[in-house]
């Protein structure tokens, strides 16, 4: 079944599932703050390997402190689909195991 983009109201509606993540023009987006330059790229590269394992990538940047991701899916014009939100949750759940707020 091909990749469909998501209706405005199906993006609010994964969104409220999603605390801390937010619509940003064409894309879902959040960024996290962490303890140490070091815990926000070991999330990086836990955030890279899942990325890897589903076949989608973010963009993603390392900050001090801080890691930030916005992402959309390219293969549907830059839509938001489920991919996105699958993407999402993944990160939620290695964000909560690095300590990121």
């Amino acid at each position: 079944m091909p990749l469909e983009p998501l209706s405005q109201k199906d993006i609010e509606e994964r969104l409220a599932e999603l605390p801390g993540w937010s619509l940003d023009g064409d894309r879902i987006a959040r960024s996290y703050r962490l303890g140490s330059h070091f815990a926000a790229a070991a999330l990086v590269v836990h955030i890279a390997q899942v990325q890897d394992e589903l076949d989608h990538h973010s963009d993603l940047s390392l900050g001090y402190h801080s890691v930030s991701l916005t992402v959309n899916t390219h293969s549907v014009g830059g839509a938001v689909t489920e991919k996105d939100f699958e993407l999402a949750r993944r990160v939620e759940e290695l964000a909560s195991g690095h300590g990121a707020s």
